[in-house]
């Protein structure tokens, strides 16, 4: 399995992070992606990704949230990067109106801006959207000139939205804890996805996946959220295992 997802830099698993690393290599995890958030994790990120590269790659981008008031700085400092490290996409980024609508143009500035890395650097996305689906998808309809491939990271859409993402926008979605959630609309609409377009994702250390829902989230719990896609399309663990690989692959280049 890779996890296209997963915060492992992040200071919560400082106490116990090579535990947490054993344990997913004993589960199968066979990659782990590293989007970044801020300047200040590009450090903690990348000292993850030298201690095995084999294992972890990194995505080089500043999440919606953590943009500040001089964030085209914040966006210089970010860009100088691709002339120093390899990344394998552009992330995350995205729109997130869910704590501070009165950030929205920044926001939507700062999204087109690094859009715009990915297509001239042609590497995939890693798009976060938060009460922001009709503004992000207006976005990727004008910004989407056949140059961007990516996913939309923790999709909770409708059938219709991802549709629209998968075969109009040719992107992929992130499925992750979410969509195990009992209280989640996300198992009725697995069935009506195309498996091709699924990628897994835990976005660690927030949002794990029942069993594990109200713990810390780890890349191993990977397999839960396979589990519940084949259980929710009746067809074996490894099918959804080996298909959604395949698709982490191709689209990050792995």
């Amino acid at each position: 399995m890779i996890d296209t997802h997963a915060h492992l830099y992040s200071s919560e698993f400082d106490a116990d992070r090579d535990a947490v690393i054993a344990r997913a290599l004993d589960m199968g995890m066979e990659k782990i992606l590293l989007p970044n958030v801020s300047l200040d994790t590009i450090e903690p990120m990348l000292k993850l990704e030298a201690s095995n590269p084999t294992l972890f790659a990194s995505m080089m981008g500043i999440h919606p949230c953590d943009l500040k008031e001089d964030f085209r700085t914040q966006l210089s400092i970010a860009e100088s990067w691709f002339d120093k490290h390899n990344f394998i996409g552009v992330g995350e980024i995205g729109i997130d109106l869910y704590w501070d609508k009165t950030k929205e143009a920044d926001q939507k500035d700062a999204f087109i801006t690094q859009l715009g890395w990915a297509k001239e650097r042609h590497l995939p996305v890693s798009i976060h959207i938060r009460d922001a689906f009709d503004e992000t998808l207006a976005i990727l309809d004008k910004e989407q000139d056949g140059r961007l491939t990516g996913a939309i990271h923790c999709f909770i859409g409708s059938v219709d939205q991802a549709k629209h993402i998968t075969q109009d926008l040719g992107l992929y979605l992130g499925l992750g804890g979410i969509s195990t959630f009992k209280s989640s609309h996300l198992t009725s609409i697995i069935p009506q996805l195309d498996l091709d377009t699924i990628i897994l994702e835990t976005d660690c250390p927030y949002l794990s996946p029942v069993p594990k829902r109200g713990k810390r989230n780890e890349p191993g719990f990977t397999q839960y959220v396979a589990q519940h896609i084949a259980n929710t399309l009746y067809i074996p663990t490894p099918e959804v295992e080996a298909k959604t690989t395949a698709n982490a692959k191709r689209l990050f280049n792995l």
